[in-house]
């Protein structure tokens, strides 16, 4: 290929060094940045971090789907542990098929007879009952384990409360490190072993769905993945009043959404048993705690997720652990599940992707220079608008998600970062250059 001045260029091999050049400063821009903290001098850069494309589908695009009436949730708000056995004792007598317990029990509380009450009512239930766990990573097995899913520690209720009872894990991915940062909740380990007696535990809305359902586990499992993304149906129904106990009176909750999808009992529901038997009987009913009373504003203990419907700079977290669980059993029972491509594959894809752009940018770099700026930032933003709309459309119509952020990375950089390497890297390393810079050397020498 002869450039605009007639003088002969290899097109091919400027464009694949020119790849390597833009992929090895991507490379180092990203190391940059997570050995340095820019979080402070990057405000729009940190309220985008904890936002992807696909959340705005399931916060403003997607569908209302139904009610899945499978899975009731509990709140046992305030209540002690006399006041959950109780509610265990209650729910139980009216035939629910599973039980879930998402709270760690520990030592004797404050109350030795409420301890055994609870522990009694766990053990003696006639439904399944399942126990949350939570595997973890020692200090020194942290040090070696350099990020990989490999675990050491499982975290559990103390022997009494989990008699007759089945365990099974709690872990969501957050990347948050400690307690009281952001907590971003999309995707969860299936299944993880703890290496210290070689014990298998799967995730506990998988354990929920399997003593439903035994016949839906097998599809998880066959997915093989070390995390799966939660297709989120919703968050918990609420009754249209509710009790303020600040002044006394009842009043009507605000306009129930389209992502309020599971059913739920309040404490003092269950205790009254105000509710119809066939709302339990049969079902998959999931314990935890919720808020003072369901509906109260309230932010601890609460994850992001992407059903938020402020997807950028989120001010509140929106769902409480117990409904995350729930989706995750909801979408294990509809066999409703989030496809996507393996990491190779998303890496290929990428970098194919920033390769055709680097040839297309010296193509219009060597034959159209003087028009070179405006033309490639030109197709950069419509690249970026229809990868983005693309994304989105497959999300929306295939459930599939698409991981593009080599590509999406790459398009931004490349239409600079291609003037430097033709402006300066490939005269530097220019054979005519090189020559000059070995007979310097020599001289010296």
């Amino acid at each position: 290929m002869k450039d605009e001045h007639g003088k002969k260029v290899n097109i091919w091999a400027d464009s694949v060094f020119a790849s390597i050049f833009v992929l090895l400063f991507m490379a180092g821009l990203q190391k940059t940045f997570e050995i340095v903290d820019l979080e402070g001098f990057d405000a729009i850069g940190q309220a985008l971090n904890d936002m992807e494309i696909t959340d705005h589908v399931f916060s403003n695009l997607r569908d209302t789907v139904p009610i899945d009436d499978n899975i009731v949730l509990v709140n046992f708000g305030p209540l002690t542990r006399g006041g959950i056995a109780e509610q265990v004792r209650i729910i139980d007598k009216y035939k629910p098929k599973v039980i879930g317990m998402d709270s760690f029990f520990k030592g004797f509380g404050e109350d030795t007879l409420a301890s055994y009450s609870l522990a009694s009512a766990l053990a003696n239930a006639q439904a399944e009952v399942v126990m949350v766990a939570k595997v973890d990573q020692s200090d020194s097995l942290l040090a070696m384990a350099e990020g990989e899913e490999i675990y050491d520690l499982l975290y559990e209720s103390d022997s009494m409360f989990t008699q007759n009872t089945h365990l099974a894990i709690a872990n969501l991915d957050t990347d948050a490190k400690f307690q009281d940062d952001v907590k971003i909740c999309r995707k969860f380990p299936p299944q993880r072993t703890v290496i210290n007696g070689g014990s298998t535990h799967i995730a506990f809305g998988a354990k929920m769905a399997q003593l439903f359902d035994s016949t839906k586990i097998d599809k998880l499992i066959e997915r093989g993945k070390d995390f799966e993304l939660v297709n989120f149906r919703g968050d918990i129904f609420l009754r249209p009043f509710f009790f303020n106990k600040s002044v006394g009176t009842f009043e009507m909750r605000d306009q129930e959404d389209k992502y309020t999808r599971f059913q739920a009992l309040d404490w003092n529901h269950v205790i009254d048993e105000d509710f119809a038997p066939e709302m339990i009987e049969g079902k998959i009913v999931l314990f935890g705690y919720m808020g003072e009373e369901l509906g109260a504003i309230q932010w601890e203990d609460k994850f992001f997720t992407p059903l938020n419907t402020k997807i950028a700079g989120r001010a509140n977290p929106d769902m409480f652990g117990p409904v995350i669980h729930a989706n995750i059993a909801s979408m294990i029972l509809n066999e409703d599940y989030i496809g996507g491509f393996s990491e190779a594959t998303e890496t290929v894809l990428g970098i194919l992707l920033l390769f055709i752009n680097v040839f297309l940018f010296s193509i219009i770099y060597h034959r159209m220079g003087a028009w070179y700026d405006g033309i490639t930032k030109l197709i950069q933003v419509l690249e970026i608008i229809a990868l983005t709309l693309l994304v989105i459309y497959i999300f929306s119509y295939y459930n599939f998600k698409m991981e593009l952020a080599i590509a999406f990375f790459g398009i931004a950089l490349v239409g600079d970062l291609l003037e430097i390497y033709y402006g300066v890297i490939k005269n530097v390393f220019s054979k005519k250059n090189m020559k000059k810079l070995l007979t310097l050397g020599m001289k010296s020498g």
